[in-house]
């Protein structure tokens, strides 16, 4: 069967993926270091719209699709530059996040922030949402007539904004919350690779290349492995995640209507229930005395829930005059 794809096609993708000229290679870490600026910023002001337009700048995409590319044409040279300009650009995004986060008067942590909060805790739902993305990107780079979506695809798929995180959490001290963003950034480029190879070998690409004249190597089965085994490889800490934040929902849903008729019936209203590191967490306010608290035991564990711990937090209302010294 004839390639569906023509010469200038496949000069188009090795030309814009394979960053071998000094200008490319420059122009990447040019818009690598602005949207690693323009991310950090986002960030730290809790702002969205700054976020997106450093993804929409940020260049990670290219040398990531272009380690699919190479891998599928097993040009084993471009493999490893790709990969390492994927790499060298995270620890600079990275330096840079710890760097501004340097200049923030108080920690940058998902406690205090919106954007970091949404990026240290991801689960399988991220990984799926990641392959449908890379297929899309991938799909859009064979197909230079749907390459409007690619902008799109910047603001789908989260590359820099994580890495951010990365160093502004290493700043603060919140390693675990580090851990997380890490591994959200990891995931994304597992996906983009491996959806990448296969939407690249489903429309042969290779069989293209080498029908005219370009060089391509042999392509070993260890290869593919090792692709697989990067997407199984994330895939076992996001599972572990998602199960963790499900028995979280679970626990809030199931304490939830025991917690309320206890405040109720005190005349107290709830502030916030949560679960957190295997305690259940509640927060209630209301007017003085505080009276029997041990009472809210008993209502958990005829919920079922006597064998989760709690920590119950009062905050009293009202109000006290405290006149100024004359």
């Amino acid at each position: 069967m004839r390639p569906v794809l023509s010469e200038a096609d496949i000069d188009r993708m090795t030309g814009k993926l394979f960053l071998t000229g000094r200008a490319q290679r420059s122009a990447f870490w040019v818009l690598l270091t602005l949207a690693a600026i323009i991310s950090t910023a986002g960030v730290v002001t809790d702002s969205t719209a700054t976020v997106i337009g450093a993804m929409i700048v940020a260049p990670l995409m290219t040398p990531i699709l272009g380690t699919a590319l190479a891998a599928v044409l097993a040009i084993r040279r471009q493999v490893l530059l790709s990969v390492a300009l994927v790499l060298g650009g995270a620890v600079v995004v990275v330096a840079i996040g710890y760097l501004m986060g340097l200049l923030v008067p108080g920690p940058v942590t998902a406690d205090t922030n919106s954007q970091v909060a949404a990026r240290v805790s991801p689960g399988l739902i991220d990984l799926i949402a990641a392959l449908a993305t890379g297929v899309v990107g991938a799909f859009a780079l064979v197909r230079s007539d749907v390459s409007d979506t690619l902008p799109g695809v910047a603001i789908a798929i989260s590359l820099v904004p994580p890495l951010s995180v990365v160093g502004l959490t290493l700043e603060s001290g919140a390693y675990g919350q580090s851990g997380g963003a890490l591994l959200l950034f990891a995931t994304n480029v597992a996906a983009i690779i491996a959806t990448g190879t296969a939407v690249l070998l489903a429309y042969r690409v290779r069989a293209a290349a080498q029908s005219f004249g370009k060089p391509v190597g042999r392509l070993s089965a260890p290869t593919l492995v090792v692709i697989v085994g990067f997407v199984l490889l994330v895939s076992v800490p996001l599972g572990v995640g998602s199960y963790q934040v499900f028995q979280q929902e679970r626990t809030v849903a199931v304490a939830r209507p025991a917690v309320e008729r206890w405040t109720q019936e005190r005349a107290w209203h709830l502030v916030e229930l949560t679960f957190d590191q295997g305690v259940l967490e509640v927060t209630v306010a209301g007017l003085p005395p505080a009276g029997d608290t041990t009472s809210l035991r008993t209502a958990l564990d005829d919920a079922g829930l006597g064998d989760v711990p709690a920590r119950l937090s009062l905050v009293m209302e009202g109000t006290q005059d405290l006149p100024a010294d004359r």
